[in-house]
């Protein structure tokens, strides 16, 4: 058995935290930029499609270049883009500088993205990798949570001569105290970079279902109904994460007169947190139930905390809205674990093309932003009855392979 390298796993779960602070910020944003650059939300929703539009386009060329280069370079470069597109935006705050700045940081993070997760089965052993992945989730869902909170402390305080925030971001803008994130991703990206060059990688081997795969075995699985329909499934959960969390703080805003930059942030935050508690509910769940039923469940309960959101009080849109990452909590594992389990074969080919259903998260919010513009809000989130119905349907006709292996609770008396 190789000798484990702990100091690498360490290093994977730190970068997990600093993919989530980075990617999850745009949903707290979303008001600030649409006063800042005088927006209509079509507008505003090429933000997130700039930045997974890059996962779509860089992660399966990325799957190919870890097979030839260290890992060690293209970490660095990954953190490099992210630094340039943060510093894009930071120094030079307009709207064509935000589409580029977030296109570039999601370029670096697709490609942390990829070459993480095989890393960590590595360094940490392949016997613990199921545990270490979860770790990886919980730290990622940390992040998601602890994003939005430091920004609201930052648009308070960015602007007060007294506070240890002006003084270190004192190149930020007057006019765009949010900008002031920007700096602090710069200056997280810069302290990576050092990490990086200066760790000692270990070696990079990468089973057959972690490696990029060829073309032919590309176009021979996405010939295939199948395929396409769990490729769908990834597509219609990301989109709808994206567009609940970005259009939260504006709809809690336009249609309750909450603050966007306090009571819309922490409920952004909340949506994280709750997302990574239903994680490890989920967890549970799919040790005694059949994962299909689990994500049926799930996904009927987001259904109905998304209707009380828009059906009832301010109050009640507080705290159904964030709920809804509760429930969705386990809606992409799940229909990864069912893709997966339904071929015999290719499975690092396949992961490549559930991968780029990510680019639902550029798709979707952009659609909700049309819908948004010519008729409001409530009926843009309207959309995800179509998306989260299409996932629901998934729990329906999945037919894997493998079933999930679940235990009984309550033996049955012979």
């Amino acid at each position: 058995m190789n000798q484990r390298n702990y100091a690498a796993v360490l290093l994977v779960l730190l970068t997990f935290f600093v993919i989530s602070f980075m990617s999850n910020i745009i949903g707290p944003l979303t008001p600030d930029i649409i006063r800042g650059f005088n927006l209509n939300l079509v507008l505003v929703a090429l933000l997130p499609f700039a930045f997974f539009i890059a996962y779509g386009l860089v992660s399966l060329p990325t799957g190919i270049l870890i097979e030839k280069y260290s890992t060690k370079l293209i970490m660095t470069l990954a953190f490099v883009l992210a630094l340039c597109g943060s510093l894009l935006l930071a120094l030079f705050p307009n709207y064509l500088s935000a589409i580029v700045s977030l296109f570039i940081i999601g370029a670096g993070m697709a490609m942390l993205q990829v070459i993480i997760n095989p890393l960590l089965r590595i360094a940490g052993g392949e016997e613990n990798y199921a545990f270490t992945s979860v770790l990886g989730q919980l730290v990622f869902g940390l992040a998601s949570f602890v994003s939005p909170l430091v920004y609201s402390y930052l648009v308070l305080n960015v602007g007060n001569s007294d506070s240890i925030a002006s003084k270190i971001f004192s190149m930020t803008p007057e006019a765009f105290p949010w900008i002031s994130i920007y700096f602090l991703f710069a200056i997280i990206c810069v302290l990576m970079i050092i990490v990086t060059l200066s760790f000692r990688f270990p070696k990079m081997e990468l089973k057959s279902d972690e490696k990029a795969g060829n073309l032919k075995a590309y176009l021979q699985l996405i010939k295939r109904p199948m395929v396409l329909a769990f490729f769908f499934g990834i597509f219609c959960y990301v989109g709808t994460e994206q567009v609940i969390a970005n259009w939260m703080s504006q709809y809690l805003s336009v249609y309750f007169g909450y603050d966007p930059q306090t009571t819309g942030a922490r409920a952004v935050a909340y949506f994280w947190g709750l997302m990574t508690a239903g994680g490890v509910l989920g967890l549970l769940m799919v040790k005694i139930m059949d994962s299909r039923k689990v994500l049926i469940l799930f996904t009927f309960l987001a259904i109905l905390s998304l209707t009380a959101a828009l059906l009832f009080s301010g109050e009640v849109a507080l705290i159904a809205l964030p709920l809804t990452g509760f429930f969705a909590s386990v809606m992409y594992p799940v229909i990864f674990s069912l893709a997966l389990n339904s071929v015999t074969q290719n499975y690092g080919v396949f992961a490549g093309i559930l991968l780029t259903g990510i680019t639902g998260g550029a798709v979707v919010p952009l659609i909700t932003g049309w819908i948004g513009d010519t008729w409001g809000l409530k009926a843009a989130y309207c959309f995800l009855y179509l998306t989260m119905g299409y996932i629901l349907s998934v729990g329906v006709w999945a037919k894997p392979v493998i079933t999930n292996k679940t235990v009984q609770l309550f033996k049955k008396k012979s």
